[in-house]
């Protein structure tokens, strides 16, 4: 039995890992999704104060109170700016890191400008408003997707498209304009990158490269772990059998 941690993506929550988690579960692994602050079952807690440090909080907390060790974190999208954090604290309880199609911050940078969404200048000002208590609460990330969905369908089932859809929540805009204060470059061991074929993600597979991370690539778009979970699992797996063998 492998212990799984399964981090989710910008407007999701730990819903988004439902088909992967029951293929998991139904092999015998022990598997955790947890949700950040703000997102998803927890979109009540939204608030201009939520970020990158709250959400490695969020993460930290679940090895403490759930005392997880040896296990297998895997981060999807937005989740890569968060995972490093976590890394940091807590990466001896850690036994393999996999990148699902994840951004893949350097230390210092903010999301929205890092792909290429709001300039730099702008985006510490947002920031700044922030900090102030004032500014947007939400990045309105859920409604940018579904619109991209209209133009470009998700590679699923059109009813399994309409459910991840009709599930999406805000994302705090914080998190979306903050520093990132840890980077992937802090990561001083293996990790491994699933790469989409049809993502936003282009660019951080070119940056996973120049880490020297281990490529695997796979023929679904960027929400693969909904629309091709088998194949998903299947890749996780097998990542996770070689670091068990090394």
């Amino acid at each position: 039995m492998t212990t799984f941690l399964l981090l989710h993506g910008g407007g999701m929550g730990g819903w988004t890992w439902k088909y992967v988690r029951e293929i998991l579960e139904a092999k015998g692994h022990k598997v955790y999704t947890p949700t950040f602050t703000g997102f998803g079952e927890r979109e009540h807690l939204i608030g201009r104060d939520v970020g990158n440090a709250t959400h490695v909080r969020d993460i930290v907390n679940v090895f403490k109170f759930e005392d997880l060790r040896d296990v297998v974190l895997v981060a999807h999208s937005y989740a890569g700016t968060v995972a490093p954090g976590v890394i940091a604290e807590v990466g001896d309880r850690i036994a393999a890191i996999i990148y699902l199609d994840a951004i893949v911050p350097r230390s210092g940078e903010r999301i929205a400008s890092l792909m290429g969404y709001v300039p730099e200048d702008q985006l510490a000002a947002l920031d700044a408003m922030l900090e102030a208590g004032e500014g947007p609460v939400g990045s309105g990330v859920h409604e940018m997707q579904r619109a991209a969905a209209k133009e470009h369908p998700h590679l699923m089932d059109p009813a399994r498209e309409q459910w991840l859809l009709d599930n999406l929540s805000d994302q705090p805009m914080k998190a979306t304009a903050c520093v990132i204060p840890v980077g992937a470059e802090t990561i001083a061991r293996p990790v491994d990158y699933i790469a989409a074929a049809i993502t936003v993600m282009t660019a951080m597979h070119d940056r996973a490269r120049e880490l020297g991370w281990t490529i695997h690539d796979h023929p679904g778009d960027h929400a693969l772990l909904v629309g091709d979970p088998e194949g998903t699992t299947d890749l996780i797996l097998k990542i996770a059998d070689a670091g068990a063998l090394a």
